[in-house]
């Protein structure tokens, strides 16, 4: 894969957002700020929420590593025979960290690692990455800078086997390494008892010094070698471990490293969790609940996991397209200010102006809400705003209602589908929620399908699936499930009087096939066996085939009772945002529509009205690379650089006076040239155009057709 790291400095953030953006869109709203504190408070809230579900989900994996940790420090503290023996060998105790493919997402891994470590259990962690590390010097030097807390930059120093340390200049080697950590030892055991204490209840006594390769597989073999090789000469002076970042496989330790170097690493194997597990938790904690009012359409959900599956597989750039719509809703919906938390919501609603209740009969779905009504409702619908006002709060309440009962039947559904073969509705549940917001499920063929699975499902796979619906249901903040839990517990009553029957017809079976047996005439043998072979043609519906079809006519009449479509719903664009296409053209690339935009017409990004040019013509003022590329566009296959040059010249010197002074006019077409040089040099680094061998005065062009 191709991964784009982007440059940390000036990120725009959410919270650097001002709140002239949202009174730009529209100088009318006079909500401008509310929609906007609206917005970061929404935000805040799942960001916050965001950081303690990843916190949940590493857990596990920081536990393994603290383990792994303390195993291994135990060892160097106790000197016992193991370490002796380890030692011995010159092994050095290392973590192998399988993250998965999804790059993007270790920075995130690693920096909440770090800070684990350094919080708990030792001050000494170096984050090392591939890109700052060319060589082993460089290596050693990144190491010390970040253990001896000194920032260094390699350019800038003369000699690489140093790095400055309050006026001092540190040789970076492994000896110095040794001595430094001795030091700090030692000035840790001759600290007073009660900084000691202090200093203890953090972290460990004679704390290892963890070294963390953030992206292995990027290193070069010699540096990886090299710094194996020599750590493991010392490793019996100081406590060093080891922690890789892998993204593909382990065997890469292999591939990159010969076994006499592979030798010297006692290696344990961490796994993290599947991007798809966590991006599938992350769904249901963010998206599948009713704790935060925005919500998201079918389609524009659909765009995200799209990428996330055929892009990049990373869940932090899913929870970005996720913020970039919030903020994309607040600002281009003006009633957004009404996407809040219940107890806003009636005074937000009482607080609406005129034109904001136009906007709202203005909406779609309430426009056919109000053709459904009889006349005199309609009359004050559309004329009287106080009672529109009453309408609007009951519909949005009737909305959140709707969210919670449709969570929880989507939950049900879900128990169902999954465990189906061949899964016609999806695994995932984030699967069969796209399905049900962009249509009526019911009405699909894989649905269809389901019902007829499920139709042959056994008696404990239906048990046990009414059981966690059963629990779905009672844990559920829906109020209109209390039918639907009695006739679960019915259900399952009816199945459990099931197996006392069938023990009962099995013992009649029996004593009838004894019967049988002891009727030795042929005639009457002859006749019992034919109407057993009548009774089995016409055979019934047996009690529990009855009840099955029973159980899943009922999930069906769920369905299709609490899983309607979101966008059927009234004042649904209030809180859900389904522009697909913006969304997919902030996030899906088209460079090449891009670049032509931005050369074709430099206005549209750059907001100069200088540069506003109608149709074929071209301005002199715009950039010297964008009159190269028009003119290019009218040429051929081949372009002859000569008349290119005058061609760009006469356009340059359109709006200049003819001078009469020859000297000063050389000078200006010197100037002209060496525009015009520099211009076709950066269309040649772009792509447009090549040197060709057929002219020497002539560039091919290599683009055509238009964006």
């Amino acid at each position: 894969g191709c991964f784009v790291f982007k440059p940390s400095a000036k990120k725009r953030r959410l919270s650097q957002t001002t709140v002239q953006d949202f009174r730009n869109e529209d100088s009318d709203l006079g909500d401008a700020e509310l929609r906007f504190i609206t917005c970061q408070s929404l935000w805040n809230q799942i960001k916050l929420e965001t950081e303690k579900i990843q916190e949940d989900l590493n857990k596990q994996l920081l536990d393994n590593l603290v383990n792994f940790l303390s195993r291994s420090h135990s060892k160097f503290q106790d000197k016992t025979t193991e370490w002796t023996c380890q030692m011995k060998f010159r092994e050095i105790p290392t973590a192998a960290l399988v993250l998965g493919v999804n790059v993007t997402d270790h920075d995130l891994i690693f920096r909440n690692l770090s800070d684990f470590l350094q919080n708990n259990i030792t001050p000494y962690i170096a984050l090392l990455e591939a890109k700052d590390c060319p060589g082993i010097k460089n290596l050693m030097q990144k190491l010390m800078g970040q253990l001896l807390n000194c920032s260094t930059d390699v350019d800038s120093l003369e000699d690489e086997d140093y790095v400055q340390v309050s006026q001092k200049r540190i040789r970076c080697s492994m000896s110095s390494l040794i001595k430094w950590y001795e030091s700090v030892a030692k000035k840790a055991d001759s600290e007073t008892p009660s900084k000691k204490r202090s200093a203890s209840s953090r972290h460990w006594q004679s704390p290892p010094v963890v070294v963390i390769l953030k992206d292995m597989e990027s290193f070069t073999t010699k540096v990886l070698q090299d710094f194996i090789v020599i750590s493991s000469q010392h490793i019996h002076e100081f406590p060093l471990v080891l922690i890789f970042g892998i993204a593909t496989s382990p065997m890469i330790i292999h591939r990159l490293l010969p076994h006499s170097v592979s030798s010297l690493l006692c290696i344990e194997l961490f796994q993290s969790l599947s991007c798809k597990e966590h991006l599938a938790t992350i769904i249901d904690k963010l998206l599948l609940t009713t704790q935060f009012p925005f919500k998201l359409g079918g389609k524009v959900l659909q765009v995200l996991i799209n990428i996330f599956l055929y892009h990049d597989f990373s869940v932090q750039n899913f929870i970005k397209g996720f913020q970039l719509c919030i903020v994309e809703h607040f600002f281009s919906q003006p009633l957004s200010v009404l996407c809040c938390q219940p107890v806003d919501l009636e005074k937000r609603i009482h607080s609406l102006c005129h034109e904001q209740c136009e906007s709202i009969r203005r909406l779609p779905s309430f426009r056919s809400y109000v053709e459904k009504q009889v006349s005199e409702k309609q009359v004050a619908l559309l004329t009287t705003d106080n009672f529109l006002k009453e309408e609007t709060q009951k519909l949005l309440e009737d909305l959140r209602v709707y969210h919670e009962n449709y969570v929880s039947v989507l939950r049900c559904l879900h128990v169902f589908t999954s465990s189906l073969p061949k899964y016609p509705l999806g695994k995932q549940i984030r699967e069969l929620h796209c399905a049900c917001l962009e249509n009526q499920v019911w009405e699909t063929e894989e649905y269809e399908s389901s019902l007829q699975l499920a139709r042959m499902l056994n008696k404990c796979d239906l048990v046990t699936m009414l059981q966690q619906c059963l629990e779905i249901l009672l844990s559920s903040s829906g109020k209109e499930f209390d039918k639907t839990v009695e006739k679960l517990k019915e259900f399952l009553t009816q199945f459990q009087n099931l197996e006392a029957e069938a023990f009962q017809e099995r013992d009649v079976s029996i004593s009838s096939q004894k019967e049988l047996q002891k009727k030795t005439d042929l005639y009457h043998l002859q006749k019992t066996l034919l109407e057993l072979k009548d009774s089995r043609r016409s055979k019934k519906l047996t009690k529990f085939e009855m009840l099955r079809f029973e159980v899943v006519d009922f999930i069906d009449s769920l369905v299709r009772k609490y899983l309607i479509p979101a966008d059927q719903k009234t004042l649904h664009e209030i809180v859900y945002f389904n522009t697909a296409t913006i969304l997919r053209g902030h996030l899906n690339a088209a460079p090449r529509t891009a670049l032509h935009t931005a050369l074709n017409n430099p206005h549209w990004y750059l907001k100069n009205q200088a540069l506003k040019c109608d149709g074929g013509s071209i301005s002199n003022k715009a950039p010297d690379i964008c009159i190269v590329y028009k003119l290019h566009l009218e040429c051929g296959r081949l372009i002859n650089l000569v008349d290119w040059l005058e061609a760009f010249s006469t356009v340059v010197m359109a709006a200049e006076e003819p001078n009469a002074d020859t000297a000063s006019s050389d000078q200006v077409d010197d100037i002209i040239h060496a525009r015009f040089i520099q211009a076709v040099s950066e269309l040649e680094l772009l792509g447009f155009i090549k040197p060709s061998k057929q002219k020497t005065d002539h560039v091919a062009r290599l683009t055509w057709g238009g964006c």
